[in-house]
């Protein structure tokens, strides 16, 4: 099944310059770029992004410090189109506490803040990308940050070719 997903480098994938880095990491597994943005996230926006299901989950107060967090700086959107690529990314990325993700993960690589250090500064955690969770929560990510005009359609080895039997 071919899906789109939202993947977000948040201020602090900028801030270290690795996001060119970690978009190889993409493409390597063979996902195609079909939408692509370098903003800086108006608070209205990143009030959309961050839904009050993360208030549920998690309580408002985390939600503001989300907000807040991908406020702070630019960041870069994108759109990845694949096969099943929603489950795919999340497993690239790895657990969204850098320091619970596994080594050859995104995070795992790339950062090791935890929960408590966070707590303890008041700030989010900071742990370089977000992605959608479902194919479901996907549609609705890249509406808020890409409108249809923005995303290209692209073949890929994936869907050229079938098997004939």
């Amino acid at each position: 099944m071919i899906q789109r997903t939202l993947v977000l480098f948040k201020p602090d994938a900028l801030d270290r310059g690795i996001v060119g880095e970690i978009i190889t990491r993409f493409e390597r597994i063979g996902a195609n770029i079909v939408g692509l943005k370098l903003l800086v996230s108006e608070k209205d926006t990143a009030s959309q992004h961050y839904t009050d299901d993360i208030t549920k989950r998690r309580g408002e107060h985390v939600r503001n410090l989300l907000i807040e967090m991908l406020t702070s700086g630019p960041i870069v959107a994108m759109v990845v189109e694949g096969v099943e690529i929603v489950e795919i990314v999340r497993k690239m990325i790895g657990a969204t506490e850098p320091r619970q993700a596994a080594p050859g993960t995104i995070r795992g690589d790339y950062a090791h803040v935890s929960y408590g250090h966070a707590d303890e500064k008041g700030i989010a955690v900071f742990n370089l990308i977000h992605a959608s969770a479902t194919p479901e929560e996907a549609a609705t990510e890249i509406s808020v940050w890409f409108k249809p005009e923005e995303l290209v359609s692209r073949e890929s080895s994936y869907t050229k070719f079938t098997i004939k039997k």
